[in-house]
């Protein structure tokens, strides 16, 4: 089991992971910490957790918006179509992006 510390809004989260997911989570904080850095930037530093709930909203409303237009674009394929094997494997990462926040949220973090 992998331990990383990734920083989000100036501050350092520890972060348990399975071995080598730490480069990909790595990358999904630097996500979240674009999201918090441009809200911080429009409104001011609002506090850690409103940052950071407008950040996750965010981001779901962008993956929300990913999954709606790929559901939309699968029923205009025929599975012989080659664009059908890659609207189906779209859907498949779309619907995988959340597994690793839900992994990382059931575990508790030690310092």
């Amino acid at each position: 089991m992998g331990q990383i510390s990734v920083p989000v809004n100036g501050r350092s989260f520890a972060i348990a992971c399975d071995d080598g997911q730490e480069p990909r989570i790595r990358g999904l904080a630097q996500y979240v910490d674009a999201k918090v850095a441009e809200f911080a930037g429009r409104l001011g530093q609002i506090g850690e957790a409103r940052l950071l709930l407008l950040a996750a909203l965010a981001i779901a409303d962008e993956l929300s918006d990913a999954n709606e237009a790929l559901q939309r674009a699968r029923p205009r394929l025929r599975p012989a179509d080659p664009e059908f094997a890659a609207a189906d494997e779209a859907t498949g990462r779309v619907q995988r992006m959340a597994e690793p926040m839900e992994a990382i949220a059931a575990r508790p973090a030690t310092s």
